[in-house]
C-alpha cells in the first residue's frame, strides 16, 4: 500500500475496526474484565500467516476456545436510548 505514516497506519486501523463493529485490544486491560468480543479475538489469532492460521474457520474457533456463540456485531447504538419513567416530587 505505501503507507509510511504511522499516523495514517493508525487512523485506517481504526476505521477497518469500526467497519469490523471489534474493539480496540488495549495493552493495558486488566484480566479482571470479562473476555472481548469472539470475532476480535479471532482476528489476532488469524494474524500470524501459516497453514494452520489460513486454515482456520471462526466457528472452529470458538469452539476450540470454549467461548460462547452470540452475535459478532456489537449493538451499540440499539442500546443506548433509555427512557425514564419516574417522576420527581
Amino acid at each position: 500500500m505505501g503507507i509510511t505514516d504511522f499516523d495514517h497506519m493508525k487512523e485506517i486501523s481504526w476505521h477497518v475496526r469500526e467497519l469490523l463493529g471489534i474493539e480496540e485490544s488495549l495493552w493495558s486491560r486488566s484480566i479482571a474484565l470479562p473476555y472481548r468480543d469472539n470475532l476480535g479475538l479471532f482476528l489476532e489469532h488469524k494474524a500470524p500467516s501459516g497453514e494452520k492460521a489460513d486454515a482456520l474457520t471462526f466457528t472452529q474457533f470458538v469452539q476450540e476456545a470454549g467461548l460462547e456463540q452470540y452475535a459478532t456485531i456489537p449493538q451499540l447504538k440499539a442500546q443506548k436510548t433509555v427512557k425514564a419513567d419516574t417522576t420527581l416530587i
